[in-house]
């Protein structure tokens, strides 16, 4: 890439966003905050697409694909490795899905 104004810009705000989120509380509460819109994004998909019934077979096989791709993102490098925190964050989007997706299912089966 060439190295424009807007490069430069856009590269010292990813470098400075990255030092901000090295801080051990702030990446806990960025995790935190993944997993909880996470937990979010599942009761909403449940809810919206249960109430026409209609593609709910097709959206439970995209979302089971997204959930399949996401965790060969996360697990596909070593386990020693440090992760980056998008990966992180995405890994902690996932699990709160399927957390939410599970109490969901309970709900229906009680």
């Amino acid at each position: 890439m060439q190295n424009t104004r807007l490069n430069n810009l856009l590269d010292t705000i990813s470098s400075q966003l990255g030092q901000w989120f090295l801080n051990p509380w702030r990446r806990l509460s960025l995790l935190l905050i993944s997993f909880l819109f996470g937990f979010f994004l599942g009761s909403a998909v449940s809810t919206t697409t249960g109430q026409k019934a209609e593609l709910d077979i097709v959206v439970a096989a995209f979302f089971v694909l997204l959930t399949e791709i996401s965790s060969r993102i996360f697990y596909s490098r070593s386990f020693f490795a440090r992760r980056s925190l998008w990966v992180e964050s995405l890994n902690y989007l996932k699990v709160g899905f399927i957390y939410s997706m599970f109490l969901e299912a309970f709900k229906l089966g009680s």
